[in-house]
């Protein structure tokens, strides 16, 4: 038999129903869908690095579907083939990131000593902030809105390894291996004193000047917090 000559209608749907069909892929990775194939894969990974260029330039409100498009070098109907909605890009970046940054907290080791320990994790945040600087301050800004997009998270994860992480450095102090203090706070002030050079770069490098705002101020931070926190926590001779 044959074969039926396709008309023109049909070939310009074949396209079409391909891109849907890639769409669903994506927009879907968890449901009964075939796996993503390495072009997929590619293309949600050219979107998503567009997406966290312009989120953490103009914030969720301030960023379009037509920017993120502009700088992933599509067009907005093949994006949105993809991601059909802003809101589910910047969730898939947030989520992303926020184990991004639980990650070094997780690494601190019940079982190791607790200066090192610490002293790793400052580093480890300062790292973060010299290679993530566009990751920090996305964070910082759903932080600023209020952090509606990722508020369970926050009050799941993030705060379950924080609760955990405290009884660790609560019981170095029982042991007498750290000073007391609140571990809460502790924590919360490496969070602060190590994302300022992500989240204020342009106001850390004005200062700091031409002789000094080059990569060796992260090299400088690091031993000024190391020197801060450890002679902070080092516990005082008894009596004194």
């Amino acid at each position: 038999m044959p074969a039926t000559k396709k008309s023109s209608a049909d070939l310009t749907a074949a396209p079409k129903r391909q891109h849907k069909a890639e769409a669903k892929a994506a927009a879907h990775p968890h449901g009964k869908v075939r796996p993503l194939t390495r072009i997929q894969r590619e293309k949600q990974d050219v979107i998503l690095e567009a997406a966290l260029e312009v989120f953490s330039m103009h914030g969720f409100r301030g960023a379009t579907i037509d920017q993120i498009a502009e700088v992933a070098g599509m067009s907005k109907p093949n994006l949105l083939y993809y991601f059909p909605r802003k809101e589910e890009i910047h969730r898939r970046l947030m989520a992303a990131l926020l184990e991004t940054w639980l990650a070094p907290l997780k690494e601190m080791d019940a079982t190791g000593d607790p200066f090192p320990e610490i002293r790793s994790y400052i580093r480890r945040k300062l790292e973060m902030a010299r290679d993530y600087p566009r990751e920090s301050r996305l964070f910082a800004n759903e932080m600023l809105q209020g952090a509606p997009r990722i508020i369970e998270m926050i009050e799941l994860d993030l705060k379950n390894l924080v609760d955990e992480k405290a009884q660790v450095l609560l019981g170095w102090m029982d042991e007498g291996k750290l000073a007391r203090t609140d571990p809460y706070h502790l924590i919360f002030s490496i969070w602060a004193t190590t994302q300022h050079y992500a989240d204020f770069d342009v106001q850390v490098r004005a200062v700091l000047g031409p002789s000094r705002n080059g990569e060796g101020r992260f090299e400088d931070a690091a031993r000024y917090l190391e020197q801060l926190f450890m002679h902070g926590l080092t516990p005082k001779p008894a009596g004194r």
